[in-house]
């Protein structure tokens, strides 16, 4: 049996939902973040030494990375589900998206969360106006572009396929969609990018997704 290691409000939702989509059978812990901290809690390092979500026992096999799960499942248990065929074209897609998603897309978002995490955060009044004004210089010199950049190059990219592989939902969407609902949770997407927003809409539409946010509980990406 599956045991998946899920964290409230992270990467581990995805997994959930492609453990749905697959119509596998599956157990799941929760783990709570800190509502400080808004950190893991320290059970998880029993599980990985990074203490960090999501994680996943199969047999003897204990598995961590999100995007390493998610090729895991779907090769293990896919039977070619939710993955073109080797040497097609959308093939080739698929394996960028799968990479792209934490390597390039996550970055900017991650860096945002942590400016703004800064520019809120207690301080002596006489050094607030200065981690504030670093704070912003960071948000509008490199950051809001950077997010502006990627945003408008996946639009671009919803312009010419359905789905990010090509016409066929696969697994790179599942992998996909946490940047993209931590875009529309912190970062400004919304219907403004008709694509990228309509891509929103067709995820949570989905049984597996529902049947997913059922087992894991409210999913949130706000501040």
């Amino acid at each position: 049996m599956i045991l998946v290691h899920h964290l409230n409000n992270s990467r581990s939702q995805r997994v959930l939902w492609l453990l749905e989509e697959l119509g596998l059978e599956y157990e799941v812990k929760r783990y709570e973040r800190d509502p400080k901290t808004m950190l893991a809690p320290p059970a998880l390092k029993a599980i990985h030494p990074l203490g960090k979500s999501p994680v996943i026992t199969d047999g003897g096999n204990t598995l961590a990375e999100s995007g390493a799960i998610v090729e895991y499942l779907v090769d293990r248990y896919g039977q070619g589900r939710l993955k073109p065929p080797e040497g097609s074209p959308e093939r080739l897609r698929y394996t960028y998206w799968m990479h792209y998603a934490e390597g390039s897309a996550m970055p900017p978002l991650l860096m945002g969360l942590v400016a703004a995490r800064i520019r809120s955060a207690p301080a002596p009044f006489f050094v607030r106006p200065i981690v504030r004004g670093v704070a912003d210089k960071l948000q509008n010199t490199f950051v809001g572009p950077q997010i502006k950049l990627h945003l408008d190059y996946l639009e671009g990219e919803l312009s010419q396929r359905t789905w990010f592989a090509g016409e066929d939902f696969t697994a790179a969407d599942i992998q996909m969609s946490f940047p993209l609902e931590a875009a529309s949770g912190r970062a400004g997407l919304d219907a403004r990018r008709p694509k990228l927003w309509a891509f929103l809409e067709r995820i949570h539409a989905r049984p597996a997704y529902q049947r997913a946010l059922q087992k894991g509980g409210p999913f949130s990406m706000g501040m």
